[in-house]
Protein backbone atom coordinates (compact mmCIF):
# COMPACT_ATOMS: atom_id res chain seq x y z
CA UNK A 1 0.00 0.00 0.00
CA UNK A 2 0.97 3.63 -0.50
CA UNK A 3 -0.50 6.98 -0.65
CA UNK A 4 -1.35 7.03 -4.67
CA UNK A 5 -3.39 4.02 -3.30
CA UNK A 6 -4.85 5.76 -0.09
CA UNK A 7 -6.24 8.60 -2.11
CA UNK A 8 -8.21 6.52 -4.95
CA UNK A 9 -11.82 6.53 -3.85
CA UNK A 10 -11.87 3.13 -5.88
CA UNK A 11 -9.83 1.58 -3.33
CA UNK A 12 -12.07 2.90 -0.63
CA UNK A 13 -14.86 1.88 -2.31
CA UNK A 14 -13.51 -1.59 -2.46
CA UNK A 15 -13.09 -2.18 1.23
CA UNK A 16 -17.06 -1.35 1.29
CA UNK A 17 -18.22 -4.01 -1.72
CA UNK A 18 -20.13 -6.37 0.15
CA UNK A 19 -20.82 -7.05 3.64
CA UNK A 20 -18.51 -9.62 4.22
CA UNK A 21 -15.44 -7.27 3.09
CA UNK A 22 -16.59 -5.47 6.11
CA UNK A 23 -16.68 -7.80 8.32
CA UNK A 24 -13.18 -9.02 7.10
CA UNK A 25 -11.69 -5.44 7.17
CA UNK A 26 -13.11 -4.64 10.57
CA UNK A 27 -11.46 -7.52 12.03
CA UNK A 28 -8.38 -6.66 10.35
CA UNK A 29 -8.33 -2.89 11.51
CA UNK A 30 -9.15 -4.23 14.98
CA UNK A 31 -6.00 -6.52 15.14
CA UNK A 32 -3.88 -4.25 13.59
CA UNK A 33 -4.63 -1.78 16.15
CA UNK A 34 -4.69 -4.63 19.15
CA UNK A 35 -0.78 -5.34 17.96
CA UNK A 36 0.01 -1.94 18.04
CA UNK A 37 -1.19 -1.19 21.30
CA UNK A 38 0.20 -3.85 22.80
CA UNK A 39 3.68 -3.41 21.04
CA UNK A 40 3.75 0.23 21.94
CA UNK A 41 3.05 -0.74 25.42
CA UNK A 42 6.06 -3.67 25.35
CA UNK A 43 8.46 -1.07 23.99
CA UNK A 44 7.27 2.00 26.09
CA UNK A 45 10.43 3.67 27.69
CA UNK A 46 13.07 1.56 25.61
CA UNK A 47 15.59 2.36 23.15
CA UNK A 48 13.58 0.79 20.60
CA UNK A 49 10.62 3.87 21.29
CA UNK A 50 13.15 6.01 20.07
CA UNK A 51 13.86 4.20 16.79
CA UNK A 52 10.27 3.54 16.39
CA UNK A 53 9.15 7.28 17.28
CA UNK A 54 11.83 8.29 14.05
CA UNK A 55 10.60 6.03 11.38
CA UNK A 56 6.88 7.51 12.06
CA UNK A 57 8.81 11.09 11.50
CA UNK A 58 9.90 9.90 8.07
CA UNK A 59 6.84 8.01 7.30
CA UNK A 60 4.55 10.89 8.34
CA UNK A 61 7.57 12.91 6.11
CA UNK A 62 7.29 10.65 3.16
CA UNK A 63 3.17 10.74 3.07
CA UNK A 64 3.42 14.67 3.01
CA UNK A 65 6.21 14.83 0.45
CA UNK A 66 3.92 12.58 -1.70
CA UNK A 67 0.84 14.96 -0.90
CA UNK A 68 2.69 18.25 -2.17
CA UNK A 69 4.53 16.65 -5.10
CA UNK A 70 8.36 16.48 -4.15
CA UNK A 71 9.21 13.34 -5.76
CA UNK A 72 12.88 13.52 -4.56
CA UNK A 73 12.54 13.87 -1.39
CA UNK A 74 9.93 11.26 -0.90
CA UNK A 75 12.86 9.01 -2.64
CA UNK A 76 14.65 9.70 -0.58
CA UNK A 77 13.24 9.30 2.38
CA UNK A 78 12.32 5.86 1.35
CA UNK A 79 15.35 4.79 0.85
CA UNK A 80 16.61 5.79 4.37
CA UNK A 81 13.65 4.11 5.30
CA UNK A 82 14.61 0.88 3.26
CA UNK A 83 18.18 0.40 5.07
CA UNK A 84 17.30 2.60 8.77
CA UNK A 85 15.80 -1.10 9.16
CA UNK A 86 18.43 -3.10 8.34
CA UNK A 87 20.56 -0.27 10.36
CA UNK A 88 18.16 -0.71 13.23
CA UNK A 89 18.35 -4.41 13.57
CA UNK A 90 22.17 -4.52 13.72
CA UNK A 91 22.11 -1.97 16.68
CA UNK A 92 18.63 -2.88 18.72
CA UNK A 93 19.70 -6.71 18.31
CA UNK A 94 19.87 -7.51 22.17
CA UNK A 95 16.48 -5.37 22.59
CA UNK A 96 15.21 -6.92 19.83
CA UNK A 97 16.15 -10.64 21.38
CA UNK A 98 15.27 -10.01 24.67
CA UNK A 99 11.67 -8.42 23.32
CA UNK A 100 11.44 -11.77 21.28
CA UNK A 101 12.67 -13.92 24.35
CA UNK A 102 9.55 -12.30 26.45
CA UNK A 103 7.46 -12.55 23.74
CA UNK A 104 7.72 -16.59 23.70
CA UNK A 105 7.71 -16.65 27.64
CA UNK A 106 4.15 -14.77 27.15
CA UNK A 107 2.96 -16.95 24.41
CA UNK A 108 3.77 -20.60 26.11
CA UNK A 109 2.99 -21.72 23.14
CA UNK A 110 5.39 -24.66 23.15
CA UNK A 111 6.39 -24.82 27.10
CA UNK A 112 5.32 -27.02 29.19
CA UNK A 113 3.20 -26.60 32.70
CA UNK A 114 4.26 -23.23 34.25
CA UNK A 115 6.07 -23.79 37.66
CA UNK A 116 4.03 -23.77 40.31
CA UNK A 117 4.92 -21.20 43.42
CA UNK A 118 5.58 -24.02 45.76
CA UNK A 119 7.66 -25.68 42.66
CA UNK A 120 10.10 -22.49 42.73
CA UNK A 121 9.82 -21.51 46.74
CA UNK A 122 11.33 -25.62 47.01
CA UNK A 123 13.75 -24.83 44.33
CA UNK A 124 15.58 -21.99 46.06
CA UNK A 125 15.43 -23.85 49.39
CA UNK A 126 17.37 -26.78 47.53
CA UNK A 127 19.65 -24.33 45.83
CA UNK A 128 20.28 -22.15 49.35
CA UNK A 129 21.19 -25.30 51.08
CA UNK A 130 23.43 -27.03 48.59
CA UNK A 131 25.25 -23.76 48.33
CA UNK A 132 25.20 -23.20 52.31
CA UNK A 133 25.96 -26.90 53.36
CA UNK A 134 29.33 -27.57 52.09
CA UNK A 135 30.41 -24.40 53.45
CA UNK A 136 28.79 -24.72 56.94
CA UNK A 137 27.16 -21.64 57.01
CA UNK A 138 24.69 -21.88 59.55
CA UNK A 139 20.55 -21.23 58.40
CA UNK A 140 17.34 -21.37 60.03
CA UNK A 141 14.09 -21.34 57.80
CA UNK A 142 10.39 -21.49 59.02
CA UNK A 143 7.75 -21.77 56.29
CA UNK A 144 4.24 -21.48 57.99
CA UNK A 145 1.31 -23.67 57.49
CA UNK A 146 -1.89 -23.50 58.42
CA UNK A 147 -1.47 -21.75 61.85
CA UNK A 148 -0.31 -18.46 62.24
CA UNK A 149 3.56 -17.51 62.52
CA UNK A 150 2.49 -13.98 63.63
CA UNK A 151 3.64 -13.83 67.27
CA UNK A 152 7.29 -15.17 66.25
CA UNK A 153 7.12 -13.02 62.59
CA UNK A 154 6.85 -9.56 64.73
CA UNK A 155 10.32 -10.58 66.41
CA UNK A 156 11.80 -10.30 63.18
CA UNK A 157 12.82 -7.68 60.45
CA UNK A 158 10.46 -7.05 57.76
CA UNK A 159 11.22 -8.25 54.50
CA UNK A 160 8.36 -8.95 52.46
CA UNK A 161 10.44 -10.28 49.39
CA UNK A 162 9.67 -13.03 47.09
CA UNK A 163 12.16 -16.09 48.10
CA UNK A 164 15.28 -17.03 46.15
CA UNK A 165 18.73 -19.41 46.73
CA UNK A 166 20.66 -16.15 46.30
CA UNK A 167 18.72 -13.95 49.17
CA UNK A 168 18.82 -16.72 51.60
CA UNK A 169 21.98 -17.33 51.32
CA UNK A 170 23.52 -13.77 51.25
CA UNK A 171 20.88 -13.56 54.34
CA UNK A 172 22.89 -16.77 56.11
CA UNK A 173 26.58 -15.22 55.62
CA UNK A 174 28.45 -14.68 58.90
CA UNK A 175 28.83 -11.67 60.17
CA UNK A 176 25.96 -10.04 58.45
CA UNK A 177 23.12 -8.12 59.88
CA UNK A 178 20.37 -10.33 59.25
CA UNK A 179 22.16 -13.57 59.47
CA UNK A 180 20.93 -14.06 62.94
CA UNK A 181 17.85 -15.84 63.97
CA UNK A 182 15.16 -17.69 61.91
CA UNK A 183 13.66 -16.63 58.58
CA UNK A 184 10.09 -16.92 58.48
CA UNK A 185 8.68 -17.79 55.01
CA UNK A 186 5.05 -17.17 54.87
CA UNK A 187 2.56 -17.12 51.58
CA UNK A 188 5.63 -18.33 49.72
CA UNK A 189 7.82 -15.00 50.50
CA UNK A 190 10.59 -14.51 52.94
CA UNK A 191 8.16 -12.49 55.55
CA UNK A 192 11.11 -11.71 58.54
CA UNK A 193 14.44 -12.75 59.00
CA UNK A 194 16.25 -12.59 62.39
CA UNK A 195 12.71 -13.88 64.02
CA UNK A 196 13.26 -15.66 67.43
CA UNK A 197 11.77 -19.05 68.01
CA UNK A 198 10.71 -21.22 70.71
CA UNK A 199 13.16 -23.33 72.23
CA UNK A 200 12.37 -27.33 72.86
CA UNK A 201 12.10 -27.90 76.65
CA UNK A 202 12.81 -31.25 76.09
CA UNK A 203 15.66 -32.93 77.53
CA UNK A 204 16.01 -35.85 75.58
CA UNK A 205 17.82 -34.11 72.98
CA UNK A 206 21.10 -34.60 72.26
CA UNK A 207 23.64 -32.02 73.17
CA UNK A 208 25.15 -32.52 69.56
CA UNK A 209 22.37 -29.88 68.30
CA UNK A 210 22.38 -26.42 69.11
CA UNK A 211 19.86 -23.29 69.22
CA UNK A 212 19.26 -23.63 65.82
CA UNK A 213 17.90 -27.01 65.93
CA UNK A 214 16.42 -26.82 69.44
CA UNK A 215 14.58 -23.78 67.76
CA UNK A 216 13.09 -25.72 65.15
CA UNK A 217 12.15 -28.27 67.30
CA UNK A 218 10.30 -25.47 69.50
CA UNK A 219 8.41 -24.52 66.39
CA UNK A 220 7.07 -27.68 65.39
CA UNK A 221 5.58 -28.33 69.00
CA UNK A 222 3.83 -25.55 69.22
CA UNK A 223 2.82 -25.32 65.35
CA UNK A 224 2.63 -27.31 62.09
CA UNK A 225 5.28 -25.26 60.08
CA UNK A 226 7.82 -26.82 58.51
CA UNK A 227 11.68 -25.47 59.58
CA UNK A 228 15.22 -26.39 57.95
CA UNK A 229 17.88 -26.19 59.72
CA UNK A 230 21.79 -26.32 58.52
CA UNK A 231 24.45 -26.60 60.86
CA UNK A 232 27.18 -24.30 61.22
CA UNK A 233 29.76 -26.84 62.72
CA UNK A 234 29.24 -29.67 60.68
CA UNK A 235 26.82 -28.43 57.87
CA UNK A 236 24.12 -31.14 58.37
CA UNK A 237 21.09 -31.15 57.09
CA UNK A 238 17.99 -31.28 59.09
CA UNK A 239 14.42 -30.92 59.17
CA UNK A 240 11.35 -30.65 61.72
CA UNK A 241 7.62 -30.98 60.86
CA UNK A 242 4.32 -31.71 63.32
CA UNK A 243 6.63 -32.80 66.10
CA UNK A 244 9.28 -35.10 63.87
CA UNK A 245 12.63 -34.63 63.51
CA UNK A 246 14.81 -36.03 60.97
CA UNK A 247 19.40 -34.76 60.30
CA UNK A 248 22.23 -35.57 58.44
CA UNK A 249 19.87 -35.38 55.37
CA UNK A 250 20.97 -35.81 51.77
CA UNK A 251 20.34 -33.17 49.85
CA UNK A 252 18.26 -35.62 47.82
CA UNK A 253 16.28 -36.47 51.00
CA UNK A 254 15.85 -32.87 51.90
CA UNK A 255 14.16 -31.97 48.64
CA UNK A 256 12.11 -35.09 48.94
CA UNK A 257 11.06 -34.25 52.41
CA UNK A 258 10.07 -30.32 51.02
CA UNK A 259 8.61 -31.89 48.35
CA UNK A 260 6.15 -34.12 50.33
CA UNK A 261 5.05 -31.58 52.65
CA UNK A 262 4.98 -28.49 50.43
CA UNK A 263 3.58 -29.64 46.78
CA UNK A 264 1.52 -33.19 47.75
CA UNK A 265 -1.92 -32.56 48.09
CA UNK A 266 -2.43 -34.85 51.19
CA UNK A 267 0.11 -33.74 53.94
CA UNK A 268 0.67 -36.30 56.65
CA UNK A 269 -0.79 -35.16 59.87
CA UNK A 270 1.11 -35.63 63.19
CA UNK A 271 -0.85 -38.08 65.94
CA UNK A 272 -3.22 -36.56 68.27
CA UNK A 273 -1.09 -37.32 71.26
CA UNK A 274 1.66 -35.43 69.66
CA UNK A 275 -0.01 -32.21 68.74
CA UNK A 276 -1.80 -31.94 72.46
CA UNK A 277 1.35 -33.08 74.23
CA UNK A 278 3.98 -30.88 71.93
CA UNK A 279 5.62 -34.45 72.18
CA UNK A 280 8.71 -35.07 69.59
CA UNK A 281 9.79 -37.87 67.66
CA UNK A 282 13.68 -38.63 66.62
CA UNK A 283 14.19 -39.99 63.30
CA UNK A 284 16.89 -40.35 61.17
CA UNK A 285 16.68 -40.93 57.22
Amino acid sequence: MNFQQLSNLQYWSSLFSSPWSIVINIIDIALVAWILFYFTKAIAGTKIMILVRGVLIFVLAQILANAIGLTTVSWLINQVITYGVIAAVVIFTPEIRTGLERLGRATDLFSTAPISSEEKMVQAFVKAVNYMSPRKIGALVAIQGSRTLQEYIATGIPLDADVSGELLINIFIPNTPLHDGAVIVRDNKIAVSCAYLPLTENTGISKEFGTRHRAAIGLSEVSDALTFVVSEETGGISITHNGVFKHDLTLEEFEAELRKVLISDEQPKSPFKNRVLGGWKHEKS
